[in-house]
């Protein structure tokens, strides 16, 4: 027997087992001493949207009880694709964060190839807000209800459009799911944004939008647009006399959201840290109260409910998206 081959073999054997023993205590550490230096939020849109809004209000507060600053990191492109791909592939050490909306969930079922796995690339953090959308039309329109839009859309099958502000966007998907369970025919018309799809109801091009209540609000006040439901279960304090949709087609429910990523393998005790901050965050009713002027709720929940319900809208607009045949812009 080669005793030097031997000695070799066992002192590789010895290198392998100190580098596994090592790779926890690393973890640990790492963990036990974040943030070391200062966070990164990756936004998968433009500044100003709420989105880009959302980030900046949270990350200034996270980052004063993390003790380090947070930046934000606006990487639009291809319906938050272009950012949430950059932090797929960032190093998984809790530095890099992904502030992502609903579209997430979307994508898979938008597009045939993704550089991603939109559950298996990423670590569930906490669901920041949710926002409900309002099924508005203009104020001459003759349906006074619900019920009343249903049956002239029965009497005048695809006669009634509706607009959004792009296929595969909330809005789109909310009148599609819509369109499904009241089984009725509308035809969709998509524009730029939300502000030609307002002008476009209020001229009456378009006949129904579904839209948030803080574009919603001054319009309805001014008695220039009439709300007609809303897509939560319960109705909103600020629109207290508009019933849920759900009151006349059962089963609908629609839920915008904002929440925080991490890249998958980010170490556990980091995304517990990060999400018991966000939490706190969150609470503070200073934040409340601010969060509140832009239309939305927080919400704050663990890492496992917020997986579960990007994992519960996979499923769901999937669905939605196949059977009505709806493609990426």
């Amino acid at each position: 027997m080669d005793i030097r081959k031997v000695k070799k073999r066992l002192t590789l054997l010895t290198s392998l087992v100190l580098c596994a023993l090592c790779v926890p205590i690393a973890q640990a550490a790492t963990a036990e001493n974040y943030p070391a230096r200062p966070i990164r939020i990756v936004v998968p849109t433009g500044a100003g949207g709420i989105t880009d809004i959302l980030a900046r209000i949270v990350g200034q507060r996270l980052g004063e009880g993390l003790g380090q600053p947070v930046i934000v990191d606006n990487r639009p492109g291809a319906s938050g694709i272009v950012g949430s791909d950059i932090v797929a592939k960032s190093t998984p050490d809790g530095y890099t964060l992904l502030m992502v909306y609903p579209s997430h969930p979307v994508n898979p079922s938008l597009h045939a190839k993704m550089p991603y796995d939109t559950v298996r690339d990423f670590a569930p953090i906490t669901m920041v807000s949710a926002v409900t959308l309002v099924l508005i039309v203009n104020a001459a329109f003759p349906a006074k209800n619900l019920q009343e839009l249903i049956a002239m859309a029965k009497e005048q099958p695809g006669r009634l459009n509706y607009g959004s502000v792009g296929s595969g966007s909330l809005g789109h998907l909310g009148a599609e799911l819509f369109r499904s369970l009241a089984r009725v025919n509308l035809t969709h018309v998509a524009y730029k944004g939300a502000p030609q799809v307002t002008t476009a109801l209020l001229s009456g091009e378009v006949s129904i939008f579904f839209d948030t209540p803080i574009t919603v609000l001054p319009q309805v006040k001014a008695g220039k647009i009439r709300a007609l439901g809303v897509s939560t279960k319960t109705r909103l304090a600020v629109l207290p006399d508009v019933p849920p949709i759900a009151d006349a087609v059962p089963g609908y429910e629609v839920l915008g959201w904002n929440g925080i990523l991490a890249p998958a393998g980010t170490p556990q005790a980091i995304i517990e840290r990060v999400n018991a901050e966000t939490v706190k965050v969150l609470r503070t009713p200073a934040v409340i109260a601010l969060l509140a002027t832009h239309g939305v709720d927080p919400i704050g929940n663990t890492p496992q409910q917020f997986s579960a319900i990007v994992r519960a809208d996979l499923g769901k607009w999937a669905k939605v998206i196949k059977e009505a045949g709806i493609k990426a812009d």
